[in-house]
């Protein structure tokens, strides 16, 4: 039986990119400019390429999915501030790859106020940047760096016409993921929608698991309903472990049988209109768990729990952490995996032999957001509503000779999407179950 699709939330209006390039040029000083380069098409093999995925902070202000793109701002330019240099019309290629915007198309289509083809950037390009005496440009980025060392030339050829000087480049990407960091509503209904895809896939590869399977047969369901539902793909690359598998972080070989005995890690998430989902979920292949399998699940359940409801304005991730170290490592001594009183694991880090990872990153249009962690050196930044985040601790419990043979080799995370609001948080992901007594109830439902 096909699943049921799942209504789509409304796109990003034009009007809400065009906010954000205005908000951009406000904070740059009088007589800049800034350049930022979209992706390009990446060869797989001979005359194939790769799926094209766009810049992220390109298309965050702009919303323009092709190729070979190049947004350059303006602030104060009267003939219009954005402007937008694109893939040629070409009726030939066009009959091969499919449509392209054109200038025309970007002007119309994504409020752009100027646009040129890339047959004319050579000539438009040098001329639009001329006079311009400071340059914003993702400084990690080749292209950027050749345009405005060509520009610097030609300021400098302009001196003796008594064009004011070319002073340097700073980075724009700082200022581009301080605003990324705070998602709008809109960017928030669609990091709803992919959690509740992905949420559908997991319950669905829950269901489907039993021995005899394939991790790669599990990746296909999940894989599958993502497409399904509207989404472009996995967010990155999608992990099923089963057995000791789980306790690779990022084990993505997939092609292990399921242990029949054993638990599966899955973590995947779909991408939907560029914004990630992120989910991980621990669950018996069998529907059962042990008693092992249980004791150990849940000590990493609760810390799980007691870290997302203390995600709430002016909290921080390292005091988000810092609480799930405190309660792994005491459910760890309770086990018996660790000995000792819980401080004196904490301090010596003997915990770091079973939980090697942080517990949170920021979510949006990269599944690993931009945006920094720290105010400064010694000021975690504190959270404020419009964040999105990941909650996810775990416990990896290796194979060794001094750990009881019940624990051996069984590894756990469980991981939600969550939204800092005004008032605290909002789970997106609470539609996969992660209480015992309800995973072993919809597994039940094969």
């Amino acid at each position: 039986m096909r699943p049921e699709m799942l209504p789509r939330p409304p796109a990003i209006s034009v009007a809400e990119y065009r906010q954000r390039r205005d908000a951009l040029m406000a904070q740059l000083p009088d007589n800049a400019a800034v350049v930022l380069p979209g992706a390009g098409l990446v060869t797989r093999s001979r005359d194939s390429e790769f799926a094209f995925r766009q810049n992220s902070d390109f298309y965050y202000l702009t919303g323009i999915r092709e190729p070979d793109a190049l947004l350059v701002l303006l602030p104060g330019r009267a003939e219009g501030e954005s402007v937008v240099f694109c893939q040629d019309r070409d009726p030939t290629m066009e009959a091969w790859t499919g449509r392209r915007l054109g200038a025309a198309g970007v002007m119309a289509e994504h409020g752009i106020e100027q646009a040129f083809e890339n047959a004319d950037r050579d000539e438009q390009l040098l001329t639009l940047l001329a006079g311009r005496e400071l340059l914003y440009l993702p400084l990690d980025n080749p292209e950027a760096v050749s345009v405005a060392e060509d520009a610097l030339s030609d300021a400098q050829a302009g001196l003796r016409r008594g064009r004011p000087p070319l002073k340097g480049w700073l980075d724009i990407s700082p200022l581009i993921h301080a605003m990324r960091l705070i998602k709008s509503d809109a960017e928030i209904a669609l990091l709803r929608h992919a959690a509740l895809i992905s949420a559908h896939a997991h319950r669905r590869a829950m269901q489907v698991a039993r021995p005899g399977l394939y991790e790669f047969q599990l990746q296909a369901e999940l894989e599958h309903e993502f497409v399904w539902q509207g989404a472009s793909g996995p967010a990155y690359s999608t992990i099923v472990g089963s057995g000791a598998n789980a306790c690779v972080l990022h084990y993505i070989e997939n092609s292990a049988p399921l242990s029949e005995n054993g638990l599966v890690l899955i973590d995947a998430g779909a991408e939907f209109e560029l914004y990630a989902g992120d989910i991980t979920r621990t669950f018996p292949v069998s529907g059962r768990f042990s008693d092992a399998q249980r004791a150990l699940y849940q000590v990493v359940l609760n810390a799980q729990q007691r870290a997302v409801s203390a995600v709430q304005p002016g909290a921080t991730l390292a005091d988000i952490h810092q609480g799930v170290v405190n309660d792994l490592t005491a459910g760890l001594i309770e086990l018996g995996l660790l000995e000792g009183e819980v401080q004196a694991r904490i301090d010596d880090e003997s915990y770091r032999r079973f939980y090697l990872h942080s517990t949170s990153h920021w979510l949006g249009l990269d599944v690993h957001d931009v945006g920094t962690y720290r105010l400064d050196e010694q000021t975690p930044r504190p959270l404020v509503a419009g964040m999105v985040l990941t909650v996810e601790p775990g416990l990896y419990i290796p194979s060794d000779d001094d750990i009881p043979d019940a624990y051996q080799g069984i590894g756990i995370r469980i991981e939600d999407n969550v939204v800092v609001t005004h008032e605290g948080h909002e789970v997106l992901t609470a539609d996969v179950p992660k209480q015992i007594v309800e995973i072993e109830a919809l597994m039940a439902k094969k």
